[in-house]
């Protein structure tokens, strides 16, 4: 069953929208992600540790600076160990702030430094934008680890959705790189494109992720058809060996939880280590909505555990 405090919030939602909602291609872009925005930090405002520094910097996207913040947790003593993470929102919405909360929980429980990317986005950056940026960004933190007090032996990625999405990328694009070896991967609820449609996608529309979304996320990336294409879908590539070992958490009630299952389970099949977590009464997006059910603070503590297991050995 769905989580009961979730169900009361999808309750109040439903009956604040208007009957006449205009659909998403309707709208400005702008308009949704600033109710996004308001959203997300509204449902982040008491859950957020407050034993956390957060320092705003710019670091090198694939076409010049991007904005990044990274994340202190207290009593950190550099060179110390950190996550590139890249938020979620279809590659269109989502920023430093919708994700601050949870880039704090992240922070405050695996003892690491997080550093968040703001990636460009679509449709006004189409693909590969992002994508160049979270690599761009990822490559930056191995090349400028001693400025930022990090070890570049234990330099981790992670992302929720599309962010969950750029993450893997980027694990893929730097497998080959033996100057900058990834050490783990943090996959939420991924988006990884697999070559069939899953029974979750073709059956659940919403709560939260609807079809309607997830066509209009689609449509302003323009990733099909592109020549790059297979490089933004991660579940279709045949050798997944040698990538680092990953956290996959998925939603039992989100249109992505198969494609997120059968990406752990093919992750593990090719000899990687791999903790697949099932959250069965949650919804897609849950960790940005830390104040709405305490089932979201445990499931934080749990991957901020394998951040810090993954990133954090025992012979340190």
């Amino acid at each position: 069953m769905l989580d009961p405090d979730f169900a009361a919030m999808l309750e109040a939602e439903a009956a604040a929208t208007p009957p006449d909602m205009p659909p998403l291609a309707a709208l400005p872009v702008d308009v949704i992600r600033a109710g996004y925005r308001a959203q997300r930090t509204a449902q982040n405002a008491n859950s957020s540790p407050l034993d956390v520094e957060a320092l705003d910097l710019t670091v090198a996207g694939a076409e010049g600076p991007i904005a990044a913040r990274l994340y202190t947790p207290t009593g950190f003593l550099p060179p110390g160990p950190c996550l590139v993470y890249f938020h979620g929102g279809g590659f269109v919405i989502g920023d430093l702030e919708t994700h601050d909360g949870h880039c704090r929980r992240l922070a405050a429980g695996s003892d690491a430094r997080v550093l968040a990317v703001d990636y460009r986005l679509a449709p006004e950056h189409p693909f590969p934008a992002g994508h160049d940026d979270a690599l761009a960004a990822t490559r930056w933190v191995f090349d400028h680890a001693a400025e930022i007090g990090v070890d570049p032996a234990r330099i981790g990625v992670g992302g929720d959705s599309a962010g969950g999405n750029l993450a893997a990328c980027v694990a893929s694009d730097l497998r080959g790189d033996p100057a900058r070896r990834l050490k783990f991967q943090l996959l939420l609820y991924p988006v990884v494109w697999p070559e069939e449609m899953t029974l979750s996608r073709r059956e659940r529309d919403g709560p939260v992720l609807t079809r309607e979304a997830m066509t209009w996320f689609e449509a302003a990336l323009a990733a099909e058809g592109h020549p790059q294409a297979r490089r933004a879908a991660p579940a279709r590539k045949a050798d997944l060996a040698g990538l680092p070992a990953a956290f996959v958490a998925t939603a039992g009630f989100d249109p992505l939880e198969d494609e997120g299952r059968d990406y752990a389970a093919a992750l593990a099949a090719c000899g990687v280590a791999v903790q697949h977590v099932r959250y069965p009464t949650l919804v897609h997006d849950f960790y940005i909505m830390g104040d709405v059910s305490p089932a979201v603070t445990a499931a934080a503590r749990e991957a901020a555990e394998a951040v810090r297991a993954a990133l954090w050995p025992s012979e340190i």
